[in-house]
């Protein structure tokens, strides 16, 4: 354990972090899991909402540097791949 003041405070600062981290993942996992649900009933206009919000809550995560840019990227072209491949 640490005794200096400045790594006990780096150290709470470092659970903060981890824990918004956590909760900020586990929401884009339950929008990912919505939209493949919307996309398996074969529900497009669900979908389509599912794929908006799941855009604009990874580009968030990825401006918080929660996810790396460019794996939020990807994530977002793969969705829009596969609503796109569902909706022809």
């Amino acid at each position: 354990m640490a005794n200096i003041k400045s790594a006990k405070k780096r150290i709470r600062v470092i659970d903060k972090k981890t824990a918004r981290n956590r909760r900020v993942k586990g929401h884009l996992k339950a929008i990912l899991k919505s939209f493949d649900a919307a996309i398996e009933a074969g529900d497009m206009e669900t979908a389509k909402e599912k794929l908006a919000l799941a855009e604009k809550k990874l580009m968030q995560a990825a401006a918080k540097h929660t996810i790396h840019k460019n794996a939020a990227s990807r994530k977002v072209s793969r969705l829009t791949k596969r609503f796109n491949k569902a909706n022809a």
